[in-house]
């Protein structure tokens, strides 16, 4: 069977198709005809396969040629894929311990054999909801934006290397114009992709679409969005895209991928754990009122931000007379000026941190594609009430990001508005 051209792949075929590729069949041991597959993609966009063999186990992963959870309907690129597994290679490079090893690519095909993380690997949006705490979480996630966010920028590499590895990602324009038009318009106008928990949010969404600060605000983070190439992001990094055990954290999906703003991929994942932390009473019973893991919840955003600071500064200190060109050494060489910069920087990074995430969290609320912490709390007065405080934090940061100076303040915030 020849795949000369694309088409999607089912059980027979990608069986088939695996038999012609070294890569991936040596992967699985000798007897080819005991392969097992199973389909498990429950995200927006792809099809997912676990395929195992005798000896051996992958994880297969094909992009469509249009958005999943929506249909033919709403076209998408294929060659997503493609960013997909460049930007896998990188992170890994960058962040072994933390980004699963790819195998195979097949650009014809906009195909991705990787690495499969076997159980008790579990992605860390459902361990949210079940209350399960992570202790090495904010150690492992906080190391790998550190790494992939500093070595990818200009305070590591010179113009030339930063500018042609720009132009190698803004092919991925349309994943782009999907992120501009979900994150930063749909939810501030009449979208008939927008939903939310009706009729218990009618009054908030329709508050959003009139609100003229935080539209402001949120063209400002858009324009940070399309014209900052900051570093290479993975661009969609929000709990679904990372997988977990207690000793393991595994960035996963960077599809989204581009040199963008960093603040964007700390706020998705911030942002994310904050709607966590509210869905937490949506999940409580009398067994377990989630009191304990949503102190968790709190500690692991203010660690997480408080290591990625030290890591990134550690790294730029580090590295402060080598090749990057944001900074040259003959200017700011000066310890006292080398700090002031590393403060401003790290200000304007923060304040990004929370706009961004703030822009993700009103998205999942009142847009499309919701996320399943809020979405499995059957009771739709219980889930609005949970999104709704989600909401109004969501509000405050994007609008009074400028205020907040520490983590810890964020914190405070966040649990004036806890039930």
């Amino acid at each position: 069977m020849a795949f000369t051209e694309f088409r999607p792949l089912e059980e027979k075929s990608l069986i088939e198709y695996i038999k012609t590729v070294p890569a991936l069949h040596s992967k699985l041991g000798k007897n080819l005809d005991d392969i097992k597959v199973k389909e498990v993609g429950d995200g927006n966009l792809n099809f997912v396969y676990i395929i195992v063999g005798p000896d051996g186990s992958f994880v297969i992963k094909q992009a469509l040629p249009y958005i999943r959870c929506i249909g033919e309907s709403w076209p998408m690129t294929k060659e997503r894929a493609y960013f997909e597994a460049v930007a896998l290679r990188e992170q890994a490079r960058l962040s072994p311990e933390h980004v699963p090893e790819v195998y195979h690519f097949d650009r014809t095909m906009s195909l991705i054999g990787m690495r499969y993380l076997e159980p008790p690997h579990i992605i860390l949006r459902k361990g949210l909801i079940a209350g399960i705490e992570y202790p090495l979480l904010a150690e492992h996630i906080s190391e790998f934006m550190a790494r992939t966010l500093y070595f990818t920028s200009l305070l590591h590499r010179s113009t030339t290397e930063h500018k042609r590895a720009v132009a190698e990602f803004c092919g991925n324009v349309e994943l782009c114009r999907l992120t501009e038009q979900v994150v930063f318009s749909d939810p501030y106008k009449v979208s008939e992709y927008n939903r939310w928990t009706s009729p218990f949010l009618d009054l908030e969404a329709e508050a959003i679409r009139k609100d003229n600060i935080l539209k402001l605000e949120v063209a400002e983070l858009k324009s940070k969005f399309c014209e900052r190439a900051q570093a290479l992001i993975h661009g969609d990094l929000h709990t679904g895209s990372v997988m977990v055990t207690w000793e393991s954290t595994q960035v996963i999906d960077p599809e989204f991928a581009f040199y963008g703003p960093m603040g964007f991929d700390i706020g998705a994942f911030l942002g994310n754990l904050i709607l966590a932390f509210f869905a937490q009473d949506g999940h409580a019973d009398q067994a377990n009122d989630r009191k304990t893991c949503k102190e968790w919840i709190l500690r692991t955003i203010e660690e997480t931000w408080n290591l990625f600071r030290k890591k990134f500064i550690a790294l730029w200190d580090e590295h402060k007379d080598g090749s990057g060109e944001a900074y040259l050494p003959a200017i700011y060489n000066d310890p006292e000026l080398q700090q002031l910069v590393q403060e401003k920087f790290m200000d304007d990074l923060f304040h990004d941190t929370l706009g961004f995430g703030a822009a993700k969290m009103i998205r999942r609320i009142v847009g499309v594609a919701h996320v399943e912490d809020f979405e499995s709390i059957t009771d739709a007065s219980r889930r609005a009430d949970c999104e709704l405080r989600a909401l109004e934090v969501a509000k405050l940061l994007l609008k009074e990001r400028r205020k907040f100076h520490a983590i810890t303040e964020v914190i405070s915030a966040i649990q004036k508005f806890q039930s």
